[in-house]
């Protein structure tokens, strides 16, 4: 894993110090994601990386890692707000936390999830919403859970020009339905919702705590990108909370999140060093003191 450098920067206004990621030269091609490039990705053999941001600071770290899209996802409503499920989640906090997202990225593709009530009264409500998401924060596209019962939203959504990503499988938005977060093994009922996902003109298809076996059928079967999250290897790409992936969640990160860095552990262990240093009259020292 490589580190981000950053650098102190001093406002004009007051001397205040302020982390900002250095311009370093990314891993990646330069060229802006776009959904159509997104697409394509899977006709050349390329997989696809997304991860989830909710603020600038994280954004802006994604991006100059060379992430391929960001997702704004709903899972804020936990991962942020500390709620139980994305439920309570509303159109006004999505629209607030994209925005800051797509102010710090310059290649990404940008897609917000589109929460819950905000598509499910009627196409007409989904095109307003999402036309609201993409006006108000710039981002590229939006995402909805559904294929066969959103087939129709997803249509118009696309005839009004608006990119749209379906989310198959696992939909937390049916989280009382389902009556918890439990693996969908339905394969006929879950290729049903991604093929009636990309006829109405989906780009792209998220595939939620599904078999690999059912993923890898699911994947064949359809032209655009699939992204997995605890579904398997044999997706076009793979999304996870970056929260999860840098270990910040704990025992709570889902049992197929892969932790590539422990940052709670070092996050834990640099404020207590912090609060030692001030109680014991370490910090500030001379080299950290102005006269």
């Amino acid at each position: 894993m490589r580190l981000v450098a950053w650098e102190p920067v001093t406002t004009n206004r007051r001397d205040l110090m302020s982390a900002r990621p250095l311009n370093e030269s990314s891993p990646t091609e330069s060229r802006p994601m776009t959904v159509p490039r997104f697409v394509d990705a899977k006709k050349r053999g390329r997989k696809l990386s997304v991860l989830t941001a909710y603020d600038y600071l994280w954004a802006g770290l994604l991006d100059a890692a060379g992430i391929d899209a960001i997702l704004v996802g709903d899972s804020l409503g936990m991962v942020v707000q500390g709620k139980a499920t994305t439920l309570p989640v509303t159109l006004e906090e999505m629209i607030y936390h994209a925005e800051m997202v797509v102010r710090a990225v310059k290649r990404a593709l940008v897609i917000v999830d589109m929460p819950f009530l905000t598509f499910h009264v009627s196409p007409a409500q989904a095109v307003e919403n999402a036309g609201t998401i993409l006006k108000r924060t710039g981002a590229g596209a939006v995402k909805l859970e559904g294929g066969v019962t959103q087939a129709a939203t997803i249509a118009a959504l696309t005839n009004a020009d608006i990119p749209v990503m379906a989310h198959v499988g696992l939909k937390p938005q049916s989280v009382l339905k389902l009556g918890g977060y439990r693996i969908q093994r339905d394969a006929e009922r879950l290729l049903a919702d991604a093929q009636a996902a990309e006829g109405a003109g989906a780009f792209g298809l998220v595939l939620e705590c599904i078999p690999q076996q059912i993923a890898e059928r699911i994947t064949r079967a359809v032209a655009i990108p699939t992204i997995g999250i605890g579904a398997g290897p044999h997706c076009d790409g793979q999304v996870l909370v970056t929260q999860d992936l840098l270990g910040l969640t704990g025992a709570a990160a889902p049992g197929f999140v892969r932790q590539f860095a422990a940052l709670g552990e070092l996050a834990t262990g640099a404020v207590r060093e912090y609060i030692a240093a001030v109680r014991d009259g370490e910090f500030p020292d001379a080299a950290h003191s102005r006269s």
